[in-house]
């Protein structure tokens, strides 16, 4: 049973990346039908932010009534729902309306599921769990592109996504039994104590005044921060200061995602023989050393290298600190504290792009390695002040 559940944890995390990247697949076709400027994606992908941000705070209080399980299945079918109603939408306010439920129901599971795995199985599901996001978020820009070639137009794209959520939404409706056989989640053991896990959920005050809780956030919104600013900015950089087409560094940009998705595949088996602290570790120097590299003079060979180099890099960071959460800070507090830690990764990842448009607009674009050095130099030390701050508490 244990074997079937876990199946279904990672076809879960498929369909959390399916929605992620359609929206970028899709919108040069959407802007135009609805009549809105280009620019308006970034109002859509706010308001998923702000409540996927939302739902993550709220994941202790409604993971600890429902349990995860009963989450999954709202969630998913939640986020099911707001894509079919992207599909019908006939205005750029309906896409607003429907963004809500689609941030609401991402947050949550994102959070639940973290920290289900993170209590019940071992680091190396955590990569390989987040490796399977990746395999969804690569998908869905497939489907969205057969939707557009075959004349079916991107709203048949949104659809498509949505009929998949659907049919998962009804077999992990099928499952909830699985989630009883396994022990629930209201009164689930820590791997490490094997002590009942408190029912009361903790305020937000509570969760930053746990010794290292405040560093470790800020090293998620780093990583977060300096991974989303790879993906959007990177490309920019190639074509103005290094002369590459923008094919070329479109293709480029591709290495990175790459980087990602092997690098967690690959960090599966070093997790096995790696702790999570030193797994975090070497992803920060993979991150460093591949800075450096793209930074080197010449336009194609560095680059290449240096993007591959830094996805690799980010490949373990954020399974591993999750996975760490509750040795670092205990079961009763983990589903908390991953929540907020889910928060920040959607604000770095909604911020940090933006505030470095505003340097490349107004100083120069040239300062993108420099911005992600101290986004890097920031993770970095947060991290270490976490490891020594919980060794301390301990």
């Amino acid at each position: 049973m244990t074997q079937l559940l876990l199946a279904l944890i990672y076809l879960a995390f498929i369909s959390l990346g399916l929605p992620d990247s359609l929206l970028g697949s899709g919108w040069p076709s959407m802007y135009p039908a609805f009549g809105v400027p280009i620019s308006y994606a970034g109002v859509i992908s706010t308001i998923c932010a702000v409540g996927t941000v939302v739902s993550s705070i709220l994941s202790d209080r409604l993971t600890r009534r429902l349990g995860t399980g009963k989450i999954m299945v709202l969630s998913v079918g939640m986020t099911a729902l707001a894509l079919f109603g992207f599909s019908v939408s006939r205005s750029f306010l309906m896409l607003c309306l429907w963004s809500v439920p689609y941030g609401l129901g991402a947050g949550s599971v994102d959070a639940a599921l973290n920290n289900y795995v993170a209590l019940h199985f071992k680091s190396r599901h955590m990569n390989w769990l987040h490796c399977m996001w990746g395999v969804g978020a690569s998908l869905s820009p497939y489907v969205m592109g057969y939707a557009l070639t075959s004349g079916r137009g991107w709203s048949m794209g949104y659809r498509y996504i949505s009929v998949l959520q659907i049919v998962l939404t009804v077999i992990l409706l099928f499952s909830l039994p699985l989630w009883k056989k396994r022990g629930g989640e209201k009164t689930s053991a820590s791997p490490e104590t094997n002590h009942p896990v408190p029912e009361k959920a903790l305020s937000i005050k509570q969760v930053l005044n746990i010794p290292g809780a405040k560093e470790i956030f800020v090293a998620f919104f780093c990583e977060c921060a300096l991974e989303s600013t790879t993906g959007l900015w990177s490309s920019s950089f190639l074509v103005l200061e290094r002369g590459l087409t923008p094919e070329a560094a479109a293709r480029f940009v591709s290495l990175f995602f790459l980087g990602i998705t092997v690098g967690r595949a690959v960090s599966g088996f070093l997790s096995i023989a790696v702790s999570d602290v030193n797994m975090t570790r070497l992803g920060q120097g993979l991150i460093f050393l591949g800075i450096c590299v793209f930074i080197l003079p010449g336009s194609e060979i560095p680059a290449n290298i240096g993007l591959i180099l830094i996805g690799l890099g980010c490949a373990p960071i954020y399974p591993s600190i999750v996975h760490s959460t509750p040795a670092n800070f205990g079961a009763d507090k983990s589903q908390a504290v991953i929540g907020i830690q889910m928060a920040c990764a959607y604000m770095g990842s909604c911020f940090a792009p933006p505030l470095f448009g505003l340097i490349a607009q107004y100083v120069h674009i040239a300062l993108f390695p420099v911005f992600l050095l101290l986004i890097l130099a920031v993770m970095a030390l947060t991290h270490e002040m976490t490891v020594r701050k919980v060794r301390k508490a301990r």
